[in-house]
């Protein structure tokens, strides 16, 4: 059900489906109770109220539940999280430069290129630059986003399960042509992208 280019995308799918669904059975629950409350507390003639008290276990309840759901939204958040930002050491580096209004793919071997090439099943950490002003690398296929600040080295995990190819936008307007700050991430097989790279 939670399926993408990469395991990654698939647990932001997922976070973001659980997250949905305790809001939605939430909104659902205190509609419904507001309603009943409506009918059930409206006043009549000769009624006389009277006062509430505590209630300690209603008020444990209401504590104890609401901070179960909300720690584990955080857990599951911090799980993709720590996934997106950890770095193993044989990681397969690109140096990602930003300008207005293109993208610029630097490689180990000095090749540069505007369409980012990568192998499927490997691991790639994006180190990212700005020559100029405020970007952000945005591979919407992938669920990750990432912010490209002037005078901050920043950097990005991704790791493609599926081959194919994929969008590449900026989501930080940066200026009069960001609209089309546009490219193509491209996922090959390791073979293919061995003889691509090692291609002068």
């Amino acid at each position: 059900m939670f399926s993408g280019p990469s395991a990654h995308a698939g647990n932001v799918d997922f976070v973001m489906f659980y997250i949905v669904s305790i809001s939605v059975v939430l909104l659902l629950g205190i509609t419904a109770t507001m309603i009943y409350f409506v009918f059930k507390y409206n006043r009549k003639k000769g009624h006389k109220p009277k006062d509430i008290h505590g209630n300690i276990v209603l008020e444990t309840v209401w504590i104890v539940i609401p901070t179960i759901l909300v720690l584990s939204m955080f857990y599951y958040g911090y799980m993709g999280f720590r996934e997106f930002r950890y770095v193993p050491k044989d990681a397969f580096v690109i140096d990602v430069v930003a300008r207005q209004w293109q993208w610029q793919f630097k490689y180990g071997d000095g090749k540069t290129t505007d369409t980012l090439y990568v192998p499927i099943n490997k691991q790639i950490k994006l180190n990212l630059e700005s020559l100029d002003v405020n970007h952000s690398l945005y591979i919407p296929a992938f669920r990750i986003k990432q912010d490209v600040l002037y005078g901050i080295k920043n950097y990005m995990m991704l790791t493609p399960d599926e081959l194919g190819s994929f969008d590449i936008a900026c989501a930080e307007y940066c200026g009069l042509d960001h609209w089309q700050m546009y490219t193509k991430l491209v996922v090959m097989p390791q073979d293919k992208f061995n003889e691509w790279y090692n291609t002068k």
